[in-house]
């Protein structure tokens, strides 16, 4: 076997990193896929109570899908060198992935001040799983910001000289799944009250 061969069949390899990643969102598909199914099965109850998502979630959906855009454009100079487009596109993304989490935690506010008590005595199973769903989610886009802090704090050292591009692949299929899952429950939530 020649090294061309060799070089080859290594480029056409799953790098332990991103096949980690892929079984890790295997995962928390599965854990969302059994909260809405939960959700469904719940909503039956004499006692669910009906509202409709807070205004601002529309807002978070907007800021989540630019940072999905951004974190894309951010990948690409990353991969042709451009190290100050690069620079500028993670930090925006970073920073879109922080609006987003506040506009979250703002639309739970809302929700509270409207009678919708998420946890703890009185509150509605309906509440919870909302909740919980998009809580837990929200802890996912928090480790996502974190990653994508780490990616910032690094394009901004000189001594690194790494052009690998696996962490800035890794975190960007991390990044655009936790995008997905959100418009999926987005979705699941806006069709669910309505009907």
């Amino acid at each position: 076997m020649d090294m061309a061969t060799v070089s080859e069949q290594q480029r056409k390899r799953l790098h332990p990193h991103k096949f980690s990643l892929w079984v890790g969102m295997a995962s928390i598909l599965m854990m969302f896929a059994g909260f809405t199914s939960a959700y469904l099965v719940k909503r039956n109850d004499s006692n669910w109570l009906e509202f409709s998502l807070p205004p601002v979630f529309v807002y978070s959906t907007a800021a989540i899908l630019l940072s999905s855009l951004t974190l894309y454009l951010a990948a690409r100079s990353f991969k042709a060198r451009n190290m100050t487009r690069y620079r500028v596109l993670i930090s925006v993304t970073a920073g879109l992935g922080v609006l987003f989490v506040i506009l979250q935690a703002m639309g739970f506010r809302y929700l509270q001040d409207h009678g919708v008590k998420l946890i703890g005595s009185g509150s509605n199973p309906s509440g919870s799983f909302l909740g919980v769903i998009t809580g837990v989610h929200m802890l996912h886009v928090a480790g996502g910001v974190i990653v994508l802090m780490v990616l910032f704090l690094r394009a901004f050292n000189s001594r690194s000289k790494n052009y690998s591009s696996v962490p800035i692949d890794v975190a960007s299929t991390y990044w655009h799944f936790v995008d997905a899952i959100w418009i999926y429950l987005f979705i699941f939530f806006n069709i669910v009250s309505a009907g």
